[in-house]
């Protein structure tokens, strides 16, 4: 039987158990690099600069159709680039949007749904920014 693959966790930490590097299971880290590259800007990292999608730089813009479309392009060319082959689909929720879910105004949901490539199974991440 082959052991359950274990990648490094996000943040990076040591297990307060074992003493050593904290360790995630394969779903847990894909959904980690998800929420990170998401959740960082360009610039932010030394050692990747152009890790990161820049969606806290658009907190500020006017919510409208235009800007679920710019952060809809952002989000797929970010995880083309850093994570390709996995993703399924993208969406972008708005909370001006009718029949959407209930959310703040100015907030925007985004949804990504994708599938783990080593259990071929589909899931969905999702993060409200705003």
């Amino acid at each position: 039987m082959t052991p359950a693959r274990q990648d490094y966790a996000f943040p990076f930490r040591i297990d307060t158990v074992s003493q050593q590097t904290a360790q995630a299971g394969y779903a847990a880290h894909v959904d980690q690099m998800i929420r990170q590259l998401l959740l960082t800007d360009p610039g932010e990292r030394i050692d990747l600069p152009q890790f990161g999608c820049g969606l806290r730089s658009l907190v500020f813009a006017p919510n409208s159709d235009a800007l679920a479309a710019t952060v809809k392009l952002r989000v797929i060319q970010g995880l083309t680039q850093w994570l390709a082959g996995i993703v399924n689909v993208v969406e972008v929720t708005t909370g001006a949007a009718p029949g959407g879910p209930p959310l703040d105004p100015g907030t925007l949901q985004v949804t990504v749904m994708y599938t783990l490539v080593e259990t071929q199974t589909n899931q969905a991440v999702t993060v409200a920014i705003g």
